[in-house]
């Protein structure tokens, strides 16, 4: 990342050409840059995307890349998508492209359809406040007010995801310094920070996402009001903070996402019972262990291209206290199989109300946890059950992770990863021996036998 900094830095700030305090656009102006000094290649723009770009300005019509993908192309990584902007309305749009469709209710976009590919085209964004409606609390619910490009720039959320490239020209268009925040490697607002996380509470959860996603730094005026704001995700409705949670933990940077939230004190709003066990003094190590495993774990797979699971990442997120709650109620005089389906059906309940668990995933959650049971009892024909069971994969990788925060799990898992890799006849002969070692033990003393009277 620093190296990529560096070439941003020779690129847009040749010798002296740029101040330490950023590009001066006081004027309303904005800077352009040409494309002798930039190294953003409309060849690594996808070519739809490009053909959407190249169809509205025959229509007549301003149309620029904007957002994330301007962004990741200056840094050198592949977009996952590409977004348009456009002094066309939806309508016009629709009327341009057959393969067209209009969505949205807050705020109108055209989705224009490709094969395998979906280019997002939004009309451009009017910054009236006064034309826009807003809760009591500030949260803004309907705004669809066009406006043109640089009211559209300032409406967005932070300066680096709102440089425009502009296809005529192969120009990048900056009117809010994201060029310089993009040199120094900082996350900045566009605005007042406290007002615009009133606006929309996820933008502090967006802030934690750009942050752990490209190793920037959050600008101080940025961050200081992000934890007295974070109430305000309680306003989010639960569906969509369980989008949040799956963009910032399945992108392939949890473990810097987890960090990040424990130090703006953002991870207890999210899972307040797993903040418990994170803060109680007798297992908060062990707790804190088991996440960063896990969250490693879950970057290192998707790094490596290999798929990742919400479900199982919930499954280890609330691991903690749904087993703490089993040894309070195995205490209270449940029996284990009670004290579990209490355990699984509260941790659950419980997050539900704060992010919006689909229903079906709760069994599947479920199954992950109960499977730990039956992996730890190897009787019989138990393992050959187990390991046809449909959940066994899932469970069977959860229990790696549990084996790697806790040794004394070691030998287990150790055992399964044997027999899973193992023929039929070598999976007999690991029971076998396994049945051999548990009737081992302590020797029994042999009774005394009275001597036989005469």
């Amino acid at each position: 990342m620093r190296k990529v900094i560096h070439f941003l830095k020779r690129v847009f700030c040749p010798a002296g050409s740029c101040q330490d305090q950023g590009y001066d656009n006081s004027s309303g102006q904005p800077r352009v840059v040409a494309r002798s000094q930039h190294n953003l290649s409309r060849q690594n723009i996808s070519s739809n995307c490009r053909k959407v770009l190249h169809h509205l300005h025959a229509g007549g019509y301003q149309a620029f890349l904007v957002g994330g993908s301007v962004r990741d192309l200056l840094l050198g990584h592949e977009p996952k998508d590409f977004d348009v902007a456009t002094d066309a309305t939806p309508e016009q749009v629709r009327k341009l492209f057959r393969n067209c469709r209009l969505i949205g209710r807050r705020f109108r976009l055209a989705h224009v359809f490709f094969k395998n590919e979906i280019i997002e085209v939004a009309t451009f964004r009017a910054n009236e406040n006064d034309k826009r409606t807003v809760s009591k609390d500030g949260l803004v619910i309907r705004d669809n007010m066009y406006g043109t490009v640089e009211d559209d720039v300032l409406r967005r959320d932070f300066t680096i995801n709102a440089l425009l490239y502009d296809i005529k020209k192969f120009s990048i268009v900056d009117y809010v310094n994201g060029l310089e925040d993009l040199n120094h490697g900082l996350l900045r607002l566009i605005g007042d920070p406290a007002t615009r996380y009133r606006e929309d509470p996820v933008r502090i959860l967006r802030a934690i996402r750009f942050a752990a996603k490209l190793g920037f730094r959050i600008e101080e005026h940025t961050a200081a009001p992000i934890k007295s704001s974070a109430v305000l995700l309680r306003q989010i409705a639960s569906a969509r903070l369980f989008e949040e949670v799956n963009k910032l933990f399945l992108s392939g940077y949890s473990a810097n996402v987890f960090s990040l939230l424990l130090q703006y004190d953002l991870f207890g709003l999210l899972f307040p019972a797993t903040q418990e066990c994170l803060t109680d003094p007798m297992i908060h190590l062990m707790v804190d262990n088991f996440l960063q495993v896990t969250f490693s774990a879950t970057d290192e797979r998707v790094q490596l291209g290999q798929s990742v699971s919400i479900v199982f990442l919930l499954a280890a997120i609330l691991w903690p206290p749904r087993q703490e709650r089993v040894i309070r109620y195995e205490a209270e005089g449940c029996s284990e199989q009670e004290a579990k389906e209490r355990a699984s059906l509260e941790t659950l309940s419980e997050e539900v109300d704060i992010i919006e668990i689909p229903r079906k995933m709760h069994h599947q959650i479920d199954e992950i946890w109960n499977a730990q049971r039956y992996l730890e009892d190897r009787r019989g024909k138990r393992p050959f059950r187990m390991v046809n069971h449909p959940r066994f994969r899932a469970g069977y990788d959860f229990l790696l992770l549990r084996a790697q925060a806790d040794p004394d799990l070691e030998p287990l898992a150790q055992w399964w990863q044997a027999f899973y890799e193992a023929d039929h006849e070598q999976r007999l002969d690991l029971i076998q021996k396994l049945q051999r070692q548990k009737q081992k033990g302590p020797r029994r003393k042999p009774r005394a036998v009275p001597a036989q009277q005469d």
